[in-house]
């Protein structure tokens, strides 16, 4: 193998036949050849395929680990106030579950970029304001507007979150691309997390119930409950320091489910329309379409984000194309049912909130479709894609500020 390496040297296709050979061969072989001839510029670019070396894990300075782990412990006090006497564990959980991330998530980012103070100051209010308002606000469990609030205040607090990740370059349409593919690769990696947490809780469970001693109970309450803030702590600590760990992961699930969800959405309208059973009575139906919208809003990102060219990028942006077509026309269904509600039975908080999130949606989703027209027509690239939902981002925290903060003052508390 040795001599054949050198005879072949000059010759990158013979080199690469006899890799494809023996493979283990030819590194062995390789390897003892290229200490006399390093200054070979073939055998450089050889030595670099054959023996690149991963980058490690990063796990960070141990100033930076010490915050995560104060982070993590701060926010488990937090989730423990629902262990003490007198506290409605229902309701706490109700108005803060989002309040025990996304505020400790935000200051682990203000920890690792150079933001300026006033981003800082700002931050730190807007989310103290709402920890306020939010469990200030009067315990009716009758009130609409109420639980409108309970609804959309996580979106108002991922919007803050979002600033927080922004920065110093809160404008930058690039760092919002990275912001929502960061959203991403941090629900794979808190599943992951998470599932893990699970596995060795069934362990503990099990090795105590072998004993006989029933622990469940006394985990959930009191050990369980810390990982609600510590989970996406350490999961946002990993990809942070690690952004290829785990960031081809996400467009390719959104690849194998795209074509599924199209199939899926092709079937339920073909069905609708034969049946004839438009949602104009179900207002739970109409909540779920919102939520097929955004789903259908997040697989296009993904799926975009990792595009190549050539035929395989064509077909990808053409079922793309159509998955959004047909999202369309079964949202343009839905808006007709809402109309048709708030015709028939009036206007209500409940049905202003899902037709304001359905406009707002939709409009971002026509302009969506248009951009992947573009692509498809070879006028535009995918990058206009993900930019046309990254600006539209500020729009939803618009909305939501509106439904958590004028709504119930609207509609009376009602």
């Amino acid at each position: 193998m040795k001599t054949d390496i050198i005879q072949a040297i000059e010759n990158p296709l013979q080199l690469e036949a006899l890799y494809r050979k023996d493979k283990v061969g030819f590194k062995q072989a390789f390897n003892a050849i290229f200490i006399e001839h390093k200054e070979n510029t073939h055998l450089q670019y050889w030595d670099i395929r054959l023996n690149y070396k991963e980058e490690k894990l990063s796990i960070g300075s141990k100033k930076e680990i010490g915050f995560i782990i104060l982070l993590a412990i701060i926010a488990g006090l937090f989730a423990n106030i629902s262990n003490l006497p007198n506290v409605n564990i229902e309701l706490f959980f109700t108005r803060n579950a989002a309040f025990l991330i996304i505020p400790f998530v935000s200051a682990y980012f203000i920890f690792k970029q150079q933001l300026l103070l006033k981003t800082k100051v700002i931050v730190g209010i807007l989310l103290l304001l709402l920890a306020c308002y939010i469990n200030l606000l009067p315990n009716n469990i009758q009130s609409s507007s109420i639980t409108l609030v309970y609804i959309h205040l996580p979106m108002l607090l991922w919007s803050i979150l979002g600033y927080a990740y922004l920065g110093n370059e809160f404008l930058s349409n690039e760092k919002r691309i990275n912001f929502l593919k960061f959203n991403g690769d941090l629900l794979i990696m808190s599943v992951i997390i998470f599932l893990s947490c699970v596995l060795f809780t069934v362990i503990t469970f099990g090795l105590f119930n072998l004993i006989g001693i029933k622990v469940e109970n006394f985990y959930i309450q009191y050990i369980a409950i810390w990982g609600i803030g510590a989970i996406p702590l350490f999961a946002t600590y990993l990809i942070y320091n690690n952004p290829n760990l785990i960031n081809r992961i996400t467009p390719l699930i959104a690849k194998i489910f795209t074509p599924l969800v199209f199939i899926n959405l092709f079937i339920y309208l073909v069905t609708l329309i034969y049946l004839g059973k438009y949602p104009h009575n179900d207002r739970n139906l109409l909540l779920v379409y919102n939520l097929l919208l955004v789903a259908v809003l997040a697989l296009i990102f993904f799926s975009i984000a990792e595009q190549g060219t050539g035929k395989g990028h064509y077909f990808s942006s053409l079922l793309l194309f159509g998955l959004s077509l047909l999202t369309i026309i079964i949202n343009g269904i839905a808006l007709s049912a809402i109309s048709f509600r708030i015709v028939e039975l009036g206007i209500t908080p409940n049905r202003m909130a899902v037709l304001g999130g359905n406009i707002l949606i939709f409009i971002n989703l026509i302009i969506v479709s248009f951009n992947l027209l573009n692509v498809i027509r070879n006028k535009s690239n995918s990058f206009k894609v993900e930019h046309s939902i990254a600006k539209y981002l500020p729009v939803y925290a618009v909305w939501a500020a509106i439904v958590v903060l004028i709504f119930p003052i609207l509609f009376g508390w009602k």
